[in-house]
């Protein structure tokens, strides 16, 4: 979801409170959708083969796009040839397509972009998702297991495997759009197949998902990668005694931030809303200083990034006991939707 989220979803105030009714209305036409897919009285789209759907409950990033390359990673390793569909949000496709070698992140999207260019696997984008995974099958026949990015909410998708990435600080008050971030309340994730816990849960959180199959994850890395020379590594030791600008157009430019400043750099942030249209203009601030951006920033600002310019790749580390899970339950055959 694109924008930046607004700063009275973090607590219950009074201006959150005035809101309820709008909640209390969301929240009772999402979970009325949700019966009548369930129920059968709204079409479920199967496709001929398994999906994996990888989302969350709350409005903003959560570590979705990590997540989905892990995954697609450990398929592959099992022997799987996934495809990924997904929602392509800050593009202008109309209807579906499927991603070119050459896609372009105003076009397609920044996330499906990043996604094709570090997986090697097809890549389909559309708000019609099962339109987009038959379009990406009938391409591409060799996949034999779906991936949706994104796609909780998508309930006429039918899916196989719901894989949820929980980030406690998404949840702000904990109330339903739009009083507060979350989509759907903590008990869907009683539904989903297992959750992925980024970052550290409070003692009532991790009270809350008792009972639930909850793995830890965290996102790291710590080399960087030039945007003028790719081929060029550095790392962190490389900007010893230098401030540097960071810049991070992502649903939590904040946790960027943080995790440079606990590699040991200086860092001056510039935060700008998800899925941020850059300009060379946008990279203006901190002449003749370094400057580092998100993997998702850097596919749309290569082409006019400065000198002294530099993208920092992160990955999921996910223990194995997540892969194992939802390979078993892709090997034990179809659930219901």
């Amino acid at each position: 979801m694109a924008g930046q989220a607004p700063a009275f979803w973090a607590v219950r105030g009074l201006r959150a409170a005035l809101l309820l009714p709008l909640s209390f209305l969301f929240q009772g036409l999402a979970g009325l959708r949700r019966r009548l897919y369930r129920s059968g009285l709204l079409k479920v789209e199967r496709l001929p083969v398994p999906v994996v759907v990888v989302g969350n409950i709350a409005v903003g990033g959560s570590g979705k796009t990590p997540v989905a390359d892990w995954l697609v990673r450990r398929l592959r390793a099992a022997g799987w040839r996934p495809g990924i569909v997904s929602r392509g949000y800050g593009g202008q496709v109309s209807g579906v397509a499927l991603l070119p070698g050459d896609a372009d992140p105003a076009l397609y999207g920044d996330e499906p972009v990043l996604l094709a260019r570090l997986t090697g696997v097809p890549v389909a984008v559309g708000a019609d998702r099962p339109a987009a995974a038959r379009a990406l099958l009938a391409a591409h026949p060799e996949c034999d297991v779906i991936v949706c990015d994104d796609g909780l909410q998508h309930y006429r998708l039918a899916r196989d495997v719901e894989l949820v990435v929980l980030d406690e600080a998404t949840l702000g008050n904990r109330w339903r759009l739009p009083a507060g971030p979350l989509r759907e309340g903590l008990g869907r994730l009683r539904d989903a197949d297992l959750v992925l816990a980024h970052g550290q849960l409070s003692p009532v959180l991790r009270q809350a998902l008792e009972g639930l199959a909850v793995f830890p994850m965290r996102l790291a890395g710590e080399s960087f990668r030039s945007l003028r020379k790719p081929a060029q590594v550095v790392d962190a030791a490389h900007f010893a005694g230098r401030t540097v600008h960071a810049f991070a157009g992502i649903g939590r430019p904040a946790r960027f931030f943080d995790h440079l400043r606990a590699l040991g750099l200086e860092v001056v942030g510039h935060a700008f809303p998800d899925h941020h249209a850059y300009s060379a203009a946008d990279l203006q601030a901190g002449e003749g200083m370094p400057k580092v951006l998100t993997s998702k920033d850097a596919v749309k600002c290569a082409p006019f990034a400065p000198e002294d310019c530099w993208e920092l790749p992160v990955v999921a580390e996910i223990p194995a006991g997540a892969a194992e899970r939802i390979l078993e339950k892709l090997s034990h055959g179809r659930q219901t939707a």
